[in-house]
């Protein structure tokens, strides 16, 4: 038990006994051609005895075969070769035969029984090693485990090490794809894998279970090892064939590599065996599909570097040929919906090496007609973004009028959805309008139904209406012919709820696989494992006779506002980023690493990018250049005859050509402003400086750019200008591990908000049903005549709307938002359907679509009223951020109706007060923006002036601080030595600035007084 030859016989005893293996012969092995000649020949004859009676009458029979096995191996590789078989004198002979879909033919599954899988232990192969297990299907072998048994002082660590020293790839056993396919360092507590020996350059894999929501393994049930399920469950005999069948594939990626004289490509071929996870994950989807057949929504909740591309093709190809106990097809379509480019090829490469046929699956990149015709079609599996859906109706139409009649039935036909991306697009009108088209006979059985058994109370409407409002109803809720498969790796409270099917713990998600074991099983690197937060101190002094009332939170906005955009502030950001780039960033990842500065509004990063490339310009830096992200075209104040849009800032870049110019050599930093923040992959990005408040999901998914690995990324840095470290801990901690569940709102909320609603009296009940009456014929389009009778019947109640007090339209205008989206949300979860509700929801959305805009209020320009007193940036925490501790806090949904009160009116100096208290707590005579000057100079300055002549001596201060510099550098030449003092000597500067202060402050009002 103490040694690894015990470790081995016991792997080995449980193959046999207990995984359906053979026990294979070393003496059986060929070196040459690193195959086992007898079995492969044996395997023939008892499979194909009429091929092998063809090939039979040479007497070099068994040779030929081995020869045309061997050269195929090399060309083909042998992933295909056993799904395809090879040819032999114009004769396909097959070396494996895997399960199939169905059990309509049995002697397929006869076939299929005949696969021999064999250890055989101590093989010496060419190169004289010998491998600890050799695994082979029928001859060919597939994969080698190399074991160690830590009582012995060797873990897995040991083993990697041995395949990368004394494996040598050149050897025919380990050519990469022609052999063996996948090889193993196994102990007794981890499974480590590769798909190709490189040498030192080999690149192993965890594939390991996971432990309390981390990397490794749990305690094995009943004494087994932690490992033992590598060789029960994921070795064992019907397990492999199925991953030989329907996991492995070739992935093919081209990169572009940017040259002096153009964009080289290089491809890379990799061979994916699935991780333990995404192996688990398909297997389990696809036992309770099978088990539970149609209408359960299911939460795959993967971290980022989870591979959930690979699972979704997997997942799509089980979904689309997966049959019950009666060989009945559970799902006739699959509907993949993502929004990703990449995932169309990736899915349409890795589907054809399964089923080398063409056709089976098909994206949908022309129109909503291509989409309905593919639905018509019935192809198996189809990629389409969700907001095609709404328009499948009017795509029929139009291609009738072509002369194309297209019959989307969907009688007893079932559908699974796989969202590639699960958020709020899968819980509104456009899902419903989806779930409408892919049930559409479902839904009109279950209207006719209740029409006729009377079941829906409602007598204010037509039958027609009646059957349009049951329509609306029913799409909202779970459909019984469609399964949902959603995957994201942050999910948010109505997500959780609506994709409710629980997991094997009895809880939702369905299959976890935490940001913590992506972490630590190096798969995505831990962005706040070096995260350094700045806080600014600053104090704001009113420069003119005027302190007028301004809306509270109008004016706190723009006073923050001024701060944020003030150049000084930006100016001593960008110091601190490029500085820190060059002296830091830059040299990670061998000298390519790049950085982005996330910003907080167009103007902000307009600005910055403006002070970015003037400090570099004044550094006379070469080393160092950016690009800005940012949306449509921006006029600044203090510039207006300038419109600064991205392309111009970028040097005629276009925004489709960032990404490939960022990933050149050409350009370092990338400053955004609402773009690139999510789903942008750019591995060589090492740091992030964070200059805008994030909050929640956004959090995760902004610094989440920062996980992606890749070779000589050993770490990440985020310096962040604005969030605490708390802030941030909050934001992440529900993703790391588990994700908690918060209450869901109680449905009786839509009742007493209905009744708020009414109680305005600006709508009845007969205003609702005249307008629903009209909305709710069958339809594809409103006439003319209907459109503009329902917009009549509103306008009559916008007038009502027009005559309420401000505060009141707010609120009136806050609870109808807060009953459309609760009722959006609920009306997928409650088991029931309101036809008084519905009503009222239709109605309500376009009603507040036709409600007035709030006037807006005049924008508040501060700029000639206050001034910057006190400003430094100070380093309050750096380090890491450790998700490991404490409890994550539940999820909120949405459980109560928004009460925003009206903004109040304040003095300006009182917000300024509040603001002072805020920021300049920390600060001493040191910390203050010092200036120099001669008093006779500043006394002649009319700005100077007239701050003294408004302000307090302590309030003026600062005004002064703002020029003094300036003017005393003038008349530095001849006072060098009284200049260096000031600059240098704090208390020299303190004293000397104290006494011009009085000095001039004083000056000036005297002679005002006067």
């Amino acid at each position: 038990m103490h040694t690894e030859d015990k470790f081995e016989d016991i792997i080995e005893r449980e193959l046999l006994q207990i995984s359906g293996y053979h026990q294979g012969k070393a003496n059986d092995y060929d070196t040459d051609t690193a195959l086992f000649p007898k079995e492969i020949i044996n395997f023939i004859k008892t499979t194909q005895p009429k091929q092998w009676e063809r090939l039979a009458n040479s007497s070099d029979a068994e040779k030929i075969i081995i020869e045309s096995l061997t050269k195929e191996l090399k060309s083909r590789g042998m992933l295909d070769i056993l799904r395809n078989g090879f040819k032999c004198y114009g004769k396909t002979l097959r070396v494996a035969y895997f399960q199939p879909n169905t059990g309509m033919n049995p002697e397929t599954l006869a076939l299929y029984e005949q696969n021999r899988l064999t250890i055989t232990r101590q093989v010496t192969i060419k190169t004289g090693r010998i491998p600890d297990i050799l695994l082979s299907i029928n001859g060919l072998p597939i994969a080698t485990i190399e074991l160690k048994n830590p009582f012995t002082g060797q873990t897995y660590q040991n083993a990697i090490h041995q395949y990368k020293l004394y494996r040598d790839p050149k050897d025919p056993l380990f050519a990469f794809k022609q052999r063996c396919l996948v090889h193993f360092a196994v102990d007794t507590e981890e499974v480590w894998m590769t798909t190709k020996l490189a040498s030192e350059n080999t690149y192993f894999l965890p594939f390991n279970k996971g432990n309390h929501h981390g990397a490794g393994n749990p305690p094995g049930d009943n004494e087994e090892y932690r490992t033992s399920y590598f060789w029960l469950e994921v070795l064992q005999k019907d397990s492999l064939l199925d991953i030989l069948a329907r996991f492995l594939h070739v992935e093919i990626k081209e990169t572009k590599i940017p040259t002096a004289t153009g964009v080289n490509y290089q491809k890379k071929e990799t061979l994916i065996f699935p991780r333990y996870h995404q192996l688990d994950v398909v297997r389990k989807l696809i036992t309770h599909a099978k088990q539970n057949q149609a209408g359960h929504n299911y939460l795959i909740q993967h971290s980022a570097g989870s591979g959930k591309s690979n699972s979704i093709a997997w997942l799509a190809h089980r979904l689309a040929n997966l049959h019950d106990n009666q060989d009945e097809k559970i799902f006739h379509t699959v509907v993949v919906i993502t929004d990703r480019t990449v995932l169309d090829q990736q899915l349409q490469n890795t589907i054809y090496q399964f089923d080398h046929k063409a056709g089976v699956v098909q994206k949908i990149d022309e129109n909503t007609q291509q989409l309905a015709t593919a639905l018509s079609d019935g192809v198996p599996i189809i990629i389409s973004t969700i907001q095609k859906f709404p328009f499948i109706t009017k795509a029929i139409e139009t291609l009738a009028k072509k002369g194309k009649t297209i019959d989307i039935t969907t009688k007893n036909k079932r559908f699974a959805v796989i969202v590639d991306e699960a958020h709020g697009s899968q819980t509104g009108e456009t899902a419903a309008e989806l779930r409408k088209i892919l049930n559409k006979d479902g839904i009109e059985s279950a209207i006719a139904s209740q029409l006729l058994e009377d079941e829906l109370e409602e007598d204010n409407l037509s039958d027609e209406a009646k059957q349009q409002l049951l329509k609306a109803q029913l799409t909202r809720t779970k459909q019984p012919n469609l399964s949902y498969f959603a995957f994201t790796a942050t999910p948010k409270h109505k997500t959780q709820l609506v994709f409710d099917e629980p997991g094997e713990n009895g809880q939702i998600p369905f299959h976890l696989y935490t940001m913590r074991q992506a972490i630590e099983e190096g798969y995505i690197k831990d962005v706040l494992a070096n995260y350094t937060c700045y806080d600014r101190y600053y104090e704001l002094v009113r420069t003119s006779e005027n302190n007028p009332d301004l809306p509270r939170r109008q004016a706190a906005k723009a006073i923050a506002n001024f701060v944020e955009l003030h150049p000084y502030n930006i100016a001593q950001k960008v110091e601190i980023i490029i500085e820190h780039f060059r002296n830091h960033t830059r040299h990670k990842i061998g000298g390519r690493a790049k950085a982005m500065v996330v910003t907080s509004s167009r103007e902000h990063a307009v600005k910055y990018k403006l002070a970015f490339d003037k400090y570099i310009k004044d550094k006379g830096y070469s080393d160092i250049k950016s690009l800005v992200a940012f949306s449509g075209s921006i006029i600044l104040d203090e510039l207006p005859g300038q419109t600064f849009t991205e392309v111009k800032m970028n040097g005629g870049i276009k925004t489709s050509e960032i990404p490939d110019k960022f990933a050149s050599d050409a350009y370092q930093v990338l400053l955004v402003a609402n773009k690139f923040q999510t789903g942008f992959d750019q591995p060589l990005l090492h740091t992030m400086f964070v200059d805008k408040r994030l909050d929640g999901v956004q959090a995760v998914q902004t610094l989440s750019r920062l996980n992606r690995t890749t070779i000589g990324k050993e770490d990440t840095f985020v310096l962040d200008f604005v969030n605490k470290p708390e802030d941030i801990y909050k934001a992440f901690k529900p993703y790391y591990e588990e994700t908690p569940v918060g209450e869901t709102a109680d449905p009786q909320q839509l009742n007493d908000l209905s009744y708020q609603l009414y109680a305005w009296q600006l709508f009845s009940h007969d205003d609702v049903n005249q307008w629903c009456e009209i909305w709710f014929r069958p339809k594809t389009s409103l006439t003319g005549s209907e459109h503009k009778k329902l917009n009549t019947l509103l306008d009559l109640i916008i007038e009502n709307y027009r005559a309420l007090q401000d505060a009141e339209k707010e609120l009136f205008k806050s609870q109808l938002t807060s009953f459309r989206n609760l009722y959006l949300f609920l009306a997928q979860i409650i088991p029931y359907q309101d036809s008084e509700l519905e009503k009222l929801y239709a109605y309500g959305r376009f009603l507040l679509k036709k409600l007035p805009r709030s006037p807006q209020a005049p924008k508040i320009d501060l700029s000639g009223d206050i001034e910057l007193k006190f400003y430094r940036l100070e380093k309050i925490s750096e380090g890491k951020i450790d998700l490991t501790a404490g409890q994550a806090e539940p999820l909120r949904g949405a459980t109560s109706v928004g009460t925003r009160q009206p903004d109040k009116e304040v003095p300006l100096s009182q917000l300024i007060d509040t603001l002072n208290e805020r920021f300049g707590t920390n600060f001493t005579p040191a910390d203050q923006l010092f200036f120099e000057q001669i008093t006779e100079t500043a006394i002649a300055n009319d700005s100077i002036k007239q701050a003294a002549q408004v302000n307090t001596k302590e309030n003026f201060a600062p005004v002064l601080e703002n020029h003094l510099e300036n003017l005393f550098i003038e008349r530095m030449d001849g006072n060098e030595k009284i200049f260096m003092q000031v600059m240098n000597n704090e208390e020299f500067k303190a004293l000397v600035f104290e006494k011009l202060l009085s000095s001039i402050y004083e000056t000036i009002n005297s002679e005002q007084s006067e």
